[in-house]
């Protein structure tokens, strides 16, 4: 049987899929906003769907979906619009993904959290993807996987232009620590769970070193050859709303379901190792 993804809201992250199936003999739909990126999907091999779509016509024929929509001031928007075209394709489907986010736990103080830890974001869109999963789980029949997704750094969204162009900061505040994925690592835990779909479930994705921000951009700094900027307090720092709520939550993430459950081995399990890899690869091209 081919197999064949629709891709809602073809991205960063689901562009990294791409790499990986379409060599396999997928057939990949994927949606997009602006129609610049029309060209450039077509020639990656991505049959390009102008959103917002059609649902029924686009999901002939598709036994996998991914949707990587983040939800609006309204909830989710692919399952505003295309909903009952879903419950009508469910049958059909092997495969659904949602891509969510660790935010969706909250502050944790620095503390660890599985994804059995009980849900409780502080901000607005930590409470917008907590109703948006619920939203998705709510769906009969849906053979739905859900991913919460560390911060998703990877080539083309390192620290290495900041700190060239001199605009990198490294802000500093007690007790902070994310975790973080790398876009390949997400990539083929994404199809780690197409190969073996468990109904239901959910994962936590990303690497096994969370650290302080101001540590990665110190550690990028090394590599580059260059002092590592000034350390600006939190409460001193200028930064915008959005910029300032990824400070709000501090946690440490678990990644032992996907590595026991999928068979996941990170390419990249630290930052150390993954900044190495993007650095090489930068010089190299």
């Amino acid at each position: 049987m081919t197999k064949t993804l629709l891709s809602l809201g073809h991205g960063y992250t689901a562009q990294a899929l791409a790499t990986r199936l379409l060599p396999q003999g997928w057939t990949i739909l994927g949606t997009y906003r602006d129609p610049a990126q029309e060209a450039d999907l077509r020639e990656q091999g991505i049959t390009p769907l102008q959103w917002p779509i059609d649902f029924d016509t686009a999901l002939k024929d598709v036994n996998h979906v991914l949707s990587s929509i983040r939800p609006d001031k309204e909830g989710d928007p692919v399952l505003r619009l295309g909903k009952d075209a879903l419950l009508r394709a469910a049958p059909n489907l092997d495969w659904v993904g949602y891509l969510s986010t660790t935010g969706v736990y909250g502050d944790m103080d620095g503390g660890w959290v599985d994804e059995d830890t009980p849900l409780d974001p502080d901000g607005h869109r930590g409470k917008m993807r907590v109703l948006a999963e619920a939203e998705w789980q709510a769906l009969p029949d849906l053979p739905l996987h859900i991913f919460r997704l560390a911060g998703i750094y990877g080539p083309g969204r390192g620290p290495f232009a900041k700190l060239r162009k001199g605009t990198a900061r490294r802000i500093i505040k007690k007790n902070q620590v994310f975790s973080r994925a790398h876009v390949d690592d997400i990539a083929q835990v994404l199809e780690a769970s197409m190969k073996t779909p468990n109904v239901g479930q959910i994962y936590n994705v990303c690497d096994d070193s969370p650290a302080p921000p101001q540590d990665i951009l110190a550690y990028a700094a090394e590599l580059l050859g260059m002092d590592p900027p000034p350390e600006i307090p939190f409460e001193e720092a200028e930064m915008t709303p959005m910029a300032r709520s990824f400070y709000s939550d501090s946690k440490r993430v678990r990644n032992t379901r996907i590595k026991e459950e999928l068979g996941v081995v990170l390419k990249y399990p630290n930052y150390r190792d993954a900044l190495k890899a993007m650095l090489d690869e930068e010089t190299a091209t």
